[in-house]
Formats: C-alpha cells, sequence, structure tokens
C-alpha cells in the first residue's frame, strides 16, 4: 500500500461527487485559496463546479490520463494502485457504468484505524506553505492551535508559515490546489495522521461526512 493509493481513491470520491450537478456546489466552498496565483496555477480537468465540460461525459474523467492529471500520479502508477486496491477491497467497478469506484467504507474504516501507523506523520521545520490538519479552511473554525506554529505543506508560494508536515503522496499539493474536495479531505487525513484527540476525533466525524457515510 502506498500513500497515492490513499489519493488516488479519494479523487474517486470526488469524481462521483462531482456527478451530482449542484450538490457539491451546495455542500463544498470552491474558494479556498492559501497560495499565492500564478503562473504555476494549475489547469482543472473541468471549469466547472458539476465535473461536466461542455462537450463530453463524464466517463471521459476516469481514465488514467484524466486521473494523472488530477492528481499528479503517473498513469503506470494509476493502474498499478487501480489494480491493487480492487484487490483488497478498496475499490470496485460500478456494475452500470464500468467507472472505478471508492469503497467507501472500507477507505475511511482504513484511514480511521490503520493510516496513521502505515503513514505516519510528524510536524517537522519551520517553513513556507499550504495550510493542512486543523489549520485548513475545513477544520480551522472548529479548533483553536494550541501550539505557535500550524502545519503545513511545503510549497514556495503558499501563504502560511508553519511546521513542515510530509503530505500523503508526492503530488497531494497539486491535487489539492486543482479540487476544493481533496485538499478538505488531504487535511482531515493529516489531523487523523497527526493525532491529536479532539482533532483526530472531528476530523473523523468530518471524514465520514466527506465521504457521504451514515
Amino acid at each position: 500500500m502506498k500513500g497515492q493509493d490513499i489519493g488516488l481513491l479519494l479523487k474517486l470520491v470526488c469524481l462521483h461527487q462531482h456527478e451530482s450537478r449542484g450538490k457539491v456546489v451546495s455542500a463544498w466552498p470552491h474558494d479556498w485559496k492559501d497560495w499565492e496565483e500564478g503562473s504555476d496555477e494549475p489547469s482543472p480537468l473541468h471549469q466547472n463546479p458539476s465535473g461536466h465540460e461542455e462537450g463530453t461525459g463524464h466517463l471521459s474523467f476516469y481514465t488514467a490520463r484524466a486521473l494523472e492529471q488530477q492528481t499528479g500520479i503517473s498513469k503506470t502508477q494509476i493502474n498499478l494502485s487501480l489494480k491493487h486496491c480492487m484487490e483488497i477491497g478498496l475499490a470496485k467497478t460500478d456494475r452500470k457504468l464500468g467507472v472505478p469506484r471508492a469503497n467507501t467504507k472500507a477507505l475511511f474504516e482504513f484511514i480511521v484505524y490503520g493510516l496513521k501507523y502505515v503513514f505516519p506523520a510528524r510536524a517537522k521545520e519551520l517553513t513556507r506553505g499550504i495550510a493542512t490538519g486543523f489549520a485548513a479552511p475545513v477544520l480551522e473554525k472548529s479548533l483553536i492551535s494550541a501550539g505557535e506554529h500550524v502545519p503545513v505543506w511545503s510549497y514556495a508560494h503558499g501563504n502560511t508559515m508553519g511546521m513542515r508536515v510530509e503530505p500523503l503522496f508526492k503530488s497531494a499539493v497539486d491535487a489539492a490546489r486543482r479540487d476544493p474536495q481533496m485538499y478538505s479531505m488531504l487535511a482531515l487525513i493529516d489531523a487523523i495522521r497527526l493525532g491529536q484527540p479532539r482533532e483526530r476525533n472531528l476530523a473523523v466525524q468530518l471524514l465520514r461526512d466527506r465521504l457521504e457515510l451514515a
């Protein structure tokens, strides 16, 4: 299991939610940014919140090429990740559409009970970056940091000074900047990985909501 496997599964969750036009718009703020806009601003695969591009169907967003563009994970690794996740039950094929879907219940259980042991996180040196964990928009109004510095993903054009946390997978920062859903779920996962009980418990509740589990 690799961190990028979890990243890909989260992207599949986002794409599935994007298929419900309007539902995502009302449920997710689309203006979350903790970075300066510039020449390296990533281009989203789609230009509207529903996930549909004019003249194309949503199935096109599930190709290895499209998933590579949205996650930064190579096509080869995407194919390997999908195969592995299918084998262990973290992903399945939509019987009607034939596209890959995340097994959200199993994914949630793994994130809550196993992720911090397989992919532990530690705050490191002070750096400039993008807020994550309790400092990200998805949690910042619910929690107050007990420390002086917040956790961040290192990024030269980020707006926040904080303690560097290694993201779940190498291209997580770019994936988060392309999609506010990815940003929020990756930040919630970091709150779980970093392990403070209050932050962890709230993040678990919010992640359950984001994954649309009963």
